[in-house]
């Protein structure tokens, strides 16, 4: 069950790359906090049945969005569907107005679908920080941020807990999210490798 139908026109996202790592962290406008809850408010308007509960979680995401001039959609692509969140001066009656956008650095795109997307994400979500939050308490806090980190991206980008993560997606993590939407600290930096390490161990056991 989708919540919107997609816009006439989509507004050009930039394709991320390794060397456009520090312009993309500064043009993001929404905090990634924000960014985290405004896609677990699209994912349970998805999942739900009654429909004024799916608008009251599209409501919530709008009022988020709000604070920061943004707005956001649903694309939709053969299963394959992706958050869009534009900023609101691009929009003239919800349609992209291409001569107005001037950065497309400031355009945010997450994707919905991929494997687990089926499963019950508060359950996962809820899984992911319980390890997290063990780490941290086992390993210290620096290990248990890069762990926070990985858990958002789990249940956030693929709806699986931490122990099913493929070594792709862990490579996913490491090489692409987590630079680009963790904000690390330059300690994070150094140890995310054995962060990694640990959060998986932790998972296994949990």
């Amino acid at each position: 069950m989708t919540d919107e139908t997609p816009d006439p026109e989509d507004a050009p996202v930039a394709q991320l790359d390794d060397e456009a790592d520090e312009a993309i962290e500064e043009s993001t406008e929404v905090p990634q906090d924000v960014l985290d809850e405004v896609e677990r408010l699209t994912r349970l308007a998805r999942a739900a049945v009654d429909e004024q509960e799916a608008a009251a979680y599209r409501d919530r995401r709008e009022s988020l969005l709000a604070d920061h001039e943004f707005t956001a959609r649903v694309r939709e692509d053969e299963g394959h569907d992706t958050l869009v969140l534009h900023p609101e001066e691009w929009l003239d009656d919800g349609v992209v107005q291409m001569d107005v956008v001037e950065d497309v650095d400031r355009g945010i795109e997450r994707p919905l679908g991929g494997p687990g997307d089926g499963e019950d994400w508060d359950a996962v979500a809820q899984r992911n920080r319980a390890i997290a939050e063990a780490v941290a308490e086992e390993h210290g806090d620096v290990h248990g941020e890069n762990a926070a980190a990985l858990a958002a991206f789990m249940h956030n980008h693929y709806a699986k807990p931490i122990d099913a993560a493929t070594d792709d997606e862990i490579a996913e993590f490491v090489t692409e999210y987590f630079p680009r939407n963790a904000w690390p600290s330059d300690e994070q930096r150094a140890r995310i490798d054995r962060s990694v390490e640990l959060t998986l161990d932790v998972a296994d056991s949990f």
